[in-house]
């Protein structure tokens, strides 16, 4: 039972925080304590215009979405996301509140579709509250960015820099796949070709779901675009903008990636029906070079009378010749249609 505990509430506390920071727009982002993070909480709405925070919450702590709801403003559209599951990433306007879910790779990701999990956010003047319930990759960059004095004006400038690090995340996962694309492909041209073959249905299913769980939703960024909250600065929904366009660019790539492989997979399924074709006319070549020793041995083998050269002394150098004379002519007459073909 104590070791359930401790599991539960790895990296985080009871409250299920995980990390929280207070920005004043001059400075670095100054980490809070728990009880910190309750009286900003209790004058949020009180705050400088250019002061702001941020806290992110470990969700696989049962007592994450009760705190939430005691403590924060959240509205109830946040927690509906919760409960949905892992959906395609998406940006929504909500009561002057920006609900997004971004999908992002674990940390040790080694190219399995399991390795995929979802990262909820609300984001508002003052705050944002991020929750995720496997350590992902995207937000651990945003925290060393914050962590090394990096300095943020404004809660939309921390989703930004989150969605370009996950596009970052993703530009490294296509480099890794590219390179096992040109191992497979090298071994292809050098005839080299083993099990790794089959490994390009498996990378080919990843980036797919790669593509259809990261791509923002059009619909719903181009309403949030056309009417962003009346809290949001008009640099912040340029630099949003520019963002998706970066990450837009990623996808592409992932796409001809895909398209790429498509094509390997064809071009490998024709060499090995050319290698199968190669291996059966081999073999019916052998067959057929065979069959006059094997019919002749089984004639010859018969135990009835009248099997001709029997009492002949030259008898076994007759069956010879003549089996040597029609395998030589079946085999010129394969080799002429192998010339052929």
């Amino acid at each position: 039972m104590a070791m359930n505990k401790e599991r539960l509430h790895y990296g985080s506390d009871q409250s299920g925080l995980i990390c929280a920071y207070l920005f004043t727009g001059q400075e670095a982002g100054k980490a809070l304590r728990g009880d910190e993070v309750l009286q900003y909480l209790d004058q949020a709405q009180s705050l400088a215009p250019t002061h702001f925070i941020w806290l992110h919450f470990n969700l696989a702590n049962a007592s994450t979405e009760k705190w939430l709801r005691e403590h924060s403003q959240s509205p109830e559209e946040f927690y509906e996301s919760l409960h949905q599951g892992s959906r395609s990433t998406r940006i929504e306007h909500a009561d002057q509140h920006l609900i997004a879910i971004v999908n992002d790779v674990l940390h040790d990701f080694s190219f399995d579709p399991s390795e995929i999990a979802t990262l909820w956010l609300n984001v508002s003047r003052n705050m944002m509250i991020s929750t995720r319930r496997k350590p992902l990759k995207s937000v651990d960059h945003l925290r060393n960015a914050v962590n090394a004095g990096e300095i943020f004006h404004s809660p939309m400038e921390l989703l930004t820099h989150l969605l370009r690090d996950q596009a970052d995340v993703l530009t490294g996962i296509v480099r890794d796949a590219t390179t096992k694309i040109d191992e497979v492909e090298d071994h292809l041209l050098a005839e080299r070709l083993s099990r790794k073959r089959a490994n390009l249905g498996e990378l080919r299913r990843l980036l797919v779901r790669l593509q259809r769980l990261l791509a923002p939703e059009p619909a719903a960024l181009f309403r949030l675009l056309q009417k962003p909250p009346a809290w949001m600065a008009d640099n912040d929904v340029h630099e949003l903008r520019q963002s998706t366009e970066e990450f837009s660019v990623v996808l592409s790539d992932m796409a001809s990636l895909q398209e790429r492989i498509k094509l390997l997979q064809e071009e490998i399924a024709a060499h090995v029906g050319e290698q199968n074709n190669r291996s059966l006319f081999v073999l019916t070549i052998v067959t057929v070079l065979a069959l006059p020793i094997n019919i002749t041995a089984g004639l010859m083998g018969m135990n009835v009378g009248g099997i001709p050269w029997a009492q002949d002394e030259n008898g076994f150098w007759i069956v010879v010749a003549l089996i040597s004379l029609i395998t030589a002519i079946a085999a010129w007459v394969a080799r002429h249609f192998k010339n052929k073909d």
